[in-house]
């Protein structure tokens, strides 16, 4: 498969292609959470909590799919597989488009989270092939930086597409921004996976590889601890329509407001792409889990006892989301981190199953919406306690646990 056989991509070009082809997952999401209360009422859904299920549904495709991506790609190269998940999510894409019912909406969004599975897990993988340690949880920071930017701009694009177009119309637009992303990909990003790194296919190939994820303990802790901090996060996005539009009454301004907290993470994404060499992953993951416990134990309290009001809402999810900025990169890094020589299927495992957990979690809290902010709050508060708590007692503790820098072995000191 050609062309990409030009000059090597550049660095910021690299980053900007790797962040538009994960932001798929976020466009898909985000550009929808305005349009939540229409298609309700356009389909016909009894309960107002059904709406969730537009964006369950993708997430459980996301983790479906993210199973099969990996181990593919280990054998056939990372180009082939992703321009399969490109198709996947355009086809989905046009069937929620055209979409009669309920049943076939979500039929829809169950293809376009397998088909942007395929960018989500195999942007990971490549950027793997070359970087490690401290200098790739740099490059996902600022991935993850640019990427934030599109969950910033996606719910003000859904919201201007309803003002002149139902809300199919957006996924035409969906449709479009996948295929304008895969000729990009196509042109520019060469194969980073050499034929002589490449694994056979084999299921014996593909048990030992799992048996060693499976069985690693620090990629183990960090896959759990990000699908419980992603968890809340989910359970935040399936409700935050309901909370900020409906209950808090933003209605048309929502996602100006969704936007303050998505580029909150941003920030906090950069911010750690410049701390996270000198202060180390491990150290800057437990500070901003115990900020969240923190923050959120008060914030709970308070809502026990009176309404919280708008200002002081967005004043505690700010200071969760810039939190969860700093997690996003490094937790993933540290999962992945010991699995160099498997990067696709060890990227396939720990994207899906960071990706369930999250989907139960999330689903749980979403459905628990009763009116106020008291399950979000405690969901954030509870699962990054038990987040906080699992990696202390799994041993990953100061002066246990190493990072590479550079590919060199280096002891964080005890001190952090």
């Amino acid at each position: 498969m050609s062309p990409a056989t030009g000059p090597a991509i550049g660095h910021r070009e690299f980053v900007a292609l790797m962040a538009l082809s994960m932001s798929l997952v976020a466009l898909a999401i985000d550009a929808m959470l305005p349009a939540l209360g229409q298609i309700g009422t356009d389909l016909g859904l009894a309960h107002d909590n059904d709406r969730q299920l537009v964006l369950t549904v993708l997430f459980v495709g996301l983790a479906v799919g993210q199973l099969f991506y990996g181990p593919i790609s280990d054998t056939l190269g990372r180009r082939g597989p992703i321009f399969v998940g490109f198709g996947f999510f355009v086809v989905g894409s046009l069937i929620s488009a055209f979409s009669t019912t309920f049943a076939w909406l979500l039929v829809g969004r169950f293809l376009q989270g397998i088909g942007a599975a395929g960018p989500r897990i195999l942007t990971v993988a490549i950027v793997r092939d070359g970087y490690a340690g401290r200098e790739m949880a740099r490059i996902m920071s600022l991935v993850m930086m640019v990427f934030i930017l599109v969950p910033a701009v996606a719910p003000a694009l859904g919201q201007l597409i309803l003002l002149f177009a139902p809300w199919r119309a957006i996924f035409h637009v969906l449709f479009l921004l996948a295929a304008a992303t895969s000729i990009w990909f196509y042109l520019r990003q060469p194969e980073t996976l050499e034929p002589d790194d490449r694994r056979p296919f084999s299921l014996d190939a593909i048990g030992s590889a799992l048996r060693e994820i499976l069985t690693t303990r620090s990629t183990m802790v960090y896959t759990l601890a990000a699908g419980m901090i992603f968890g809340a996060f989910v359970g935040f996005l399936n409700s935050s329509q309901q909370i900020l539009a409906e209950l808090y009454g933003l209605g048309a301004r929502f996602p100006a407001y969704f936007a303050i907290l998505a580029l909150t993470i941003g920030c906090s994404s950069f911010i750690n792409s410049r701390l996270v060499i000198r202060l180390g992953m491990r150290y800057l993951c437990r500070l901003a889990l115990t900020v969240v416990v923190a923050i959120s134990l008060l914030f709970l309290g308070y809502c026990l006892v009176a309404t919280p009001g708008l200002a002081m809402l967005m004043a505690y999810l700010v200071l969760v989301f810039f939190c969860t900025g700093i997690l996003f990169g490094n937790v993933n890094s540290l999962a992945m981190e010991p699995l160099g020589h498997i990067a696709g299927i060890a990227s396939s495992l720990i994207g899906s199953l960071t990706t369930f957990i999250s989907v139960c979690l999330g689903f749980v809290i979403g459905n628990a919406f009763d009116g106020t902010v008291m399950p979000v709050v405690a969901g954030f508060g509870l699962l990054s306690a038990l987040s906080l708590a699992f990696m202390w007692l799994s041993g990953d503790g100061p002066g246990v646990t190493r990072e590479t820098h550079g590919g060199v072995s280096a002891r964080e000191e005890s001190s952090r």
